[in-house]
């Protein structure tokens, strides 16, 4: 008995990618791909919000201002582009540029929009490994903050940089001549931020603020 010639042919990979949007546009792209049943993960963190009235609320708002990203194939490109508020695909030259698999569907599968924020963009430091827990695997440079430690994750394809909080115990150097250290002096100390008057549930709203620009990256629209 023949094999099904349609079964014998392997599905095209899908990957995942950078979706740029609109500014301010990232969460209404979501409702979108999600209606398009196009399989896709928009990053969240929580935060203080001090409205024009006075009142205060934590809001969730996108962990990479002006992206989202979609997990597809080659056939599936132009579906995406087709999504209101898209602009084009983060890529090199005219292609757009796959993303390290591993990162995002760890970040997907373990991030704690309490525990993460946006951080400016870093390079150099003491790298480490982030050893235990959901997040186990992921690579980035220690920060030191009075009320611990950070690990600092950059996705260079969007030149963006993020903070994840962790335990000292969570994490191991990557330098075998430089073991981490848990104290740090007062130069190493990052300023501590201002901690909030109230708490609140978070709100699905976003507050009027600059919108981060694409640097360093092509794009791809055709």
């Amino acid at each position: 008995m023949r094999k099904n010639t349609a079964d014998s042919v392997s599905r095209p990979a899908r990957y995942w990618f950078a979706v740029y949007t609109t500014s301010r546009h990232e969460k209404r792209v979501a409702r979108h791909l999600e209606q398009r049943r196009i399989e896709h993960f928009l990053p969240l963190y929580c935060t203080q919000h001090q409205w024009k009235d006075g009142s205060r609320a934590m809001v969730e708002l996108p962990l990479f201002p002006g992206y989202v990203f979609v997990r597809i194939n080659a056939h599936e490109r132009i579906g995406v582009l087709e999504v209101p508020g898209v602009v084009s695909m983060v890529g090199t030259g005219s292609r757009p540029t796959p993303l390290p698999d591993f990162e995002v569907e760890t970040l997907r599968a373990g991030l704690d929009p309490m525990r993460t924020q946006p951080h400016p963009l870093l390079n150099i430091g003491q790298r480490v490994r982030v050893k235990v827990g959901a997040l186990a695997g992921l690579e980035g440079i220690v920060i030191r903050k009075k009320s611990g430690l950070r690990v600092v994750l950059t996705l260079d394809l969007l030149m963006q940089s993020i903070a994840i909080e962790v335990d000292g115990d969570d994490v191991e150097s990557l330098d075998a001549l430089f073991p981490l250290t848990l104290e740090a002096t007062d130069k190493e100390i990052e300023q501590p931020e201002q901690s909030p008057l109230y708490e609140f549930n978070c709100l699905d709203s976003y507050p009027t603020t600059s919108s981060v620009p694409l640097r360093g990256v092509d794009v791809a629209r055709h």
